[in-house]
C-alpha cells in the first residue's frame, strides 16, 4: 500500500493522536499542517525555505494545474515532485471544491460536472474518471476522490442526495485509479451538519477501504462550534489505523481543536492569503502590520518567534515593504505565518507526547485572546 499510518501515542488528557504517515516520498509527523501550493508553488516561498521551516508535506491543486500548465506537461517533466523540485510528500485535491466554488454556471449530473473555466470562460467537464487521470498524471503521493461540495447551509434532502452521489463517485474513483502501488487515494466524508448523513457517508466510504479519509464540507462558513460538534460525532466513525484529514482548516484555534478531536492532517490558504494583506499570526494574537502604529516599531513581528523573519527584520521595515507593495515584504510575512503554524503543530505534537494537550489549549487560547468575548479571529 502506498500510504500507511503509524499511531505512536494517544494523549491521555484529550485523546489526540500522535502519529506518522508514510508515503513514497518520505514520512511526516502528525498532527501536521500542510502549506498550500495551488499552482505547484507555495506563493512567494521556495521549496528550500519550506523545508527549512519544517514543512514535510504540501498540497497542490488538481483543477488549477489541469488548466495551466496542463497535467500532460507535469507528467512529461517527471511528475509534480520533479517539476517543482520538492522532495517531500505532496497531496493533490480532486478539483471538486474549485468546480463548485469558482464557477457560477455549473450543471451537476451523474456522470460529472459541466462548468466554465474561470479564466477563459470555455466549457469544461470534470468527472471522477477525469479527476483520477489528472492526479495520476501529476503523480502526488496522496490523491483525493472527486466529491460534490454542497453549500452551507443545505437542506437535509439535498445533502442526502449529495452524500449518495459522492459515494457513487468514490467507487468510480477507485476503479479509475491507475497507480495504487505508488499513489494513495483518500475518500471524503460528507454530510454537512447532519449526524445521520455523516454516519451514512462514513459507512459507505469505510466499506471501500481507502488508505485514508478526509472530512469535507467544513470550514465553509459554519460557526466554529458547529464544526467542532460535527467533528465530535464524525471522527470516531473513521478507522483508527488510517490517517484523518480535515480539509480547508488553518486558523490556530481550529488546528488545536481539530487535533484534540483526533484529526491528523490539515490544510488551508489562510496563512499565505492573510500574509499578503499584512496580517500576521503571533503568540499574542493577530497583528496587522499595515497599521500606522507600527511605522516606528523596530521590534520583531513576534518576540517569542525564532523564524527567519523575526530574527532579522522589524515591524517598521516590514510595514514599509507591505505598504509599498514590495514582493520581499510578502515573502517575509508569508514565511512568518507558515513558520508560526508549523511550529504550533510541533508544540501540539509535543503536548500530546507529554499528555498535556488540554492544558496547552487553555494556555494558548488565553495568551492568544481566544477566550475574550470579542476576540478577533481570521
Amino acid at each position: 500500500m502506498a500510504i500507511t499510518y503509524e499511531l505512536i501515542k494517544t494523549c491521555k488528557q484529550t485523546g489526540a493522536r500522535l502519529g506518522k504517515v508514510h508515503t513514497p516520498h518520505g514520512s511526516f509527523e502528525t498532527p501536521m499542517f500542510m502549506p498550500v501550493g495551488t499552482l505547484a508553488t507555495v506563493k512567494t516561498m521556495s521549496p528550500e525555505e519550506l523545508e527549512r521551516m519544517g514543512a514535510q508535506i504540501i498540497l497542490s491543486n488538481t483543477y488549477h494545474l489541469w488548466l495551466r500548465p496542463g497535467e500532460d506537461i507535469v507528467e512529461e517533466a517527471g511528475g509534480l515532485h520533479k517539476f517543482m523540485n520538492w522532495n517531500g510528500s505532496i497531496l493533490t485535491d480532486s478539483g471538486g471544491f474549485q468546480v463548485f466554488s469558482l464557477s457560477d454556471l455549473r450543471q451537476i449530473e451523474e456522470e460529472g460536472v459541466h462548468f466554465r473555466n474561470h479564466i477563459s470562460g470555455e466549457k469544461l467537464f470534470l468527472s471522477p474518471e477525469k479527476a483520477m487521470h489528472i492526479q495520476n498524471s501529476l503523480g502526488a503521493d496522496i490523491m483525493m476522490a472527486f466529491d460534490e461540495c454542497p453549500p452551507y447551509p443545505a437542506e437535509h434532502k439535498y445533502m442526502k442526495d449529495s452524500v449518495e452521489r459522492t459515494s457513487r463517485w468514490a467507487e468510480r474513483c477507485l476503479e479509475a485509479h491507475q497507480r495504487p502501488h505508488d499513489q494513495g487515494l483518500f475518500g471524503i466524508i460528507q454530510g454537512g451538519e447532519y449526524e445521520d448523513l455523516r454516519q451514512q457517508s462514513a459507512r459507505d466510504l469505510t466499506s471501500m477501504d481507502f488508505p485514508g479519509y478526509a472530512i469535507g464540507g467544513l470550514s465553509v462558513g459554519e460557526p466554529k462550534d458547529v464544526m467542532n460538534r460535527v467533528l465530535d460525532f464524525t471522527t470516531p466513525l473513521l478507522p483508527d489505523q488510517k490517517p484523518r484529514y480535515l480539509m480547508g482548516v488553518g486558523s490556530p484555534d481550529s488546528l488545536i481543536d481539530g487535533s484534540i478531536r483526533g484529526i491528523d492532517m490539515f490544510d488551508c490558504v489562510l496563512p499565505t492569503r492573510i500574509a499578503r494583506n499584512g496580517t500576521l499570526m503571533t503568540s499574542q494574537g493577530r497583528l496587522v502590520v499595515r497599521n500606522a502604529k507600527y511605522a516606528r516599531d523596530f521590534r520583531p513581528i513576534d518576540e517569542n518567534c525564532d523564524c527567519h523573519t523575526c530574527r532579522n527584520y522589524s515591524r517598521a521595515y516590514i510595514r514599509h515593504l507591505v505598504k509599498s507593495n514590495e514582493t520581499f515584504g510578502f515573502r517575509l510575512t508569508t514565511y512568518h505565518n507558515l513558520y508560526f503554524l508549523l511550529n504550533l503543530m510541533r508544540q501540539v505534537r509535543e503536548a500530546i507526547r507529554e499528555d498535556r494537550l488540554g492544558d496547552f489549549r487553555e494556555e494558548f487560547f488565553e495568551q492568544y485572546g481566544f477566550n475574550k468575548p470579542n476576540a478577533k479571529n481570521f
